[in-house]
């Protein structure tokens, strides 16, 4: 049974949704504040979490960013009444999804289903270690191993490099990531891949023969030269 930490400051509507979720067969663990937020994460080591954004004591964007920075591995979905487009994309930026209210409850659990499944892939015993010029990309540690170092990986940007990768020399197209990585072609997927693309070629930049190229109007393509 998956564990979801759930942290709504709102007390009729945490309990309408954490009894909601689990009829569907998830284990709920419940906060009222970002600082209990905080304490129940690494308490309760939860599957995933949602969290409201304008929470009491500490924020959501405060708490979604220092959970990732902890374990990068966590799906987070910040659920939240601002919609306005700097915050959509302050979201994305740090978390796995961003739902605004009023939302379809059956919805939100769809999309907790989505990355929860996505875990399945990644914890999979396929072997998934990418040589790539002078780097080695382990996808499921998401690790990027170069001259200069190591990087640790967000999720998504493993999800695109390896995508990437399994297209090497080959133009892929904007919609075609988005859809088939992420199910989503919207504008604010899409700003975000584009950050994780920036920082994909800011990490092979210590080989010059890798490049990360944007075709304009059409997606990307990277290249290893011989």
């Amino acid at each position: 049974m998956h564990k979801i930490l759930l942290v709504e400051d709102e007390r009729d509507f945490r309990n309408l949704l954490s009894s909601f979720i689990e009829m569907q067969g998830f284990k709920v663990i419940t906060a009222a504040d970002g600082i209990e937020g905080w304490e129940k994460f690494n308490s309760e080591s939860p599957d995933l979490c949602l969290l409201d954004v304008m929470l009491p004591k500490k924020d959501g964007f405060t708490l979604g960013t220092e959970i990732k920075k902890v374990n990068p591995e966590m799906w987070v979905i910040f659920l939240t009444a601002r919609n306005l487009k700097e915050d959509r994309l302050k979201g994305l930026s740090i978390a796995d999804d961003y739902v605004c209210k009023p939302f379809e409850i059956e919805e939100l659990v769809q999309r907790m289903n989505n990355l929860l499944n996505r875990s399945a892939r990644l914890n999979s015993n396929e072997s998934n270690e990418f040589e790539v010029g002078k780097f080695i990309f382990n996808f499921n540690a998401l690790k990027l191993y170069g001259p200069e170092g190591e990087h640790t990986l967000t999720i998504r940007e493993a999800e695109l490099l390896k995508y990437l990768i399994e297209h090497l020399n080959n133009t892929v197209k904007r919609e075609d990531i988005l859809a088939e990585l992420w199910g989503v072609n919207d504008y604010f997927m899409g700003r975000s891949m584009d950050v994780f693309i920036s920082r994909l070629r800011k990490y092979f930049q210590a080989d010059t023969k890798i490049k990360l190229e944007t075709i304009r109007r059409v997606g990307y393509i990277l290249k290893v030269d011989k």
